[in-house]
C-alpha cells in the first residue's frame, strides 16, 4: 500500500495537473477495448475522465462506467465535465487502485493507461482487477515496464514519477503478476522498443487478458 506521505504527494501532484493541457498517458488502452453497448466498464486511473466518458458513450444508456482515481483535482475536473456534457452513466470515485470498493464481478471490462506502475503493491492491484471482473470479463492495460530493476534513487524522483517509470517493474515480473492474479489468454497488443530513462531503459506496451469463465465453479469445488 502507498504510505500516507506518498499518497498525499501523488494526490497533490496530479491535482495540480488537472487543468493542464499535458498528456499523462503512455498508451491508448481504450482503442483496443472493444466495449459494447450495455457493458459495465472500469477505468483505473481515470484522470480527467476523457476515456471514461468515451466509454460511457459507447456502452450507452444500458451500460455504465466507473472512473477510479486518487487525485481529487482530477476527479473534480472529470465530474464537472461529465455534468456539463450531460453524461449520466458514469461515476467518478476517489479510491486507491488496490481497493476500489466496487462489488465482486461488477465489470465486463477494465482499462487503464499508465497508472498501475504508480502502485506500491501492483500484485494487489491485479488481484483487485480480477475480483471486480465478471467471469469471462477482460482487461486492456497500457503501461510501462523497465528492462531491469529501477534504481532506488529514482523511486521518488519527481521527474521519473511524472514520466510514469519510477515505479515500473520488469517485463517478466509484470506478466508474472498478471498470471498470478488468475488471468488467462494474456496477450501483448503492442510494445515499443526500449528507450533510455535515467540509468536504465524502459518500454511501453498494451496488454490484455481474460478472467476465466470457470472461476466461480472452481471456487465452489
Amino acid at each position: 500500500m502507498e504510505t500516507k506521505n506518498n499518497f498525499t504527494e501523488i494526490n497533490k501532484r496530479y491535482s495540480n495537473l488537472a487543468e493542464s493541457t499535458c498528456c499523462l498517458s503512455c498508451g491508448g488502452a481504450i482503442n483496443y477495448s472493444e466495449a459494447s453497448e450495455g457493458e459495465v466498464c472500469v477505468d483505473l486511473g481515470s484522470g480527467r475522465g476523457t476515456d471514461a466518458m468515451r466509454l460511457a458513450g459507447t456502452v450507452g444508456d444500458t451500460g455504465f462506467v466507473y472512473g477510479i482515481d486518487i487525485s481529487e483535482g482530477m476527479l473534480e475536473k472529470a465530474r464537472s465535465t461529465s455534468e456539463r456534457l450531460g453524461i449520466s452513466n458514469v461515476k467518478f470515485i476517489y479510491s486507491q487502485l488496490e481497493n476500489t470498493g466496487l462489488q465482486n464481478g461488477i465489470a465486463d471490462l477494465v482499462i487503464s493507461n499508465c497508472t498501475i506502475n504508480h502502485a506500491a503493491d501492483k500484485q494487489l492491484v491485479w488481484n483487485e482487477v480480477f475480483r471486480i471482473l465478471k467471469p469471462g470479463g477482460r482487461f486492456v492495460v497500457s503501461d510501462i515496464y523497465s528492462t531491469e530493476p529501477v534504481p532506488e534513487q529514482y523511486r521518488n524522483d519527481p521527474v521519473a514519477v511524472s514520466e510514469c517509470w519510477a515505479g515500473s517493474v520488469t517485463r517478466g515480473e509484470y506478466l508474472y503478476q498478471i498470471e498470478k492474479a488468475g488471468f488467462e489468454s494474456v496477450r501483448i497488443i503492442e510494445e515499443s522498443k526500449p528507450y533510455d530513462k535515467g540509468k536504465i531503459q524502459v518500454a511501453s506496451w498494451t496488454v490484455a487478458g481474460i478472467k476465466p469463465d470457470s472461476y466461480n465453479k472452481n471456487l465452489r469445488n
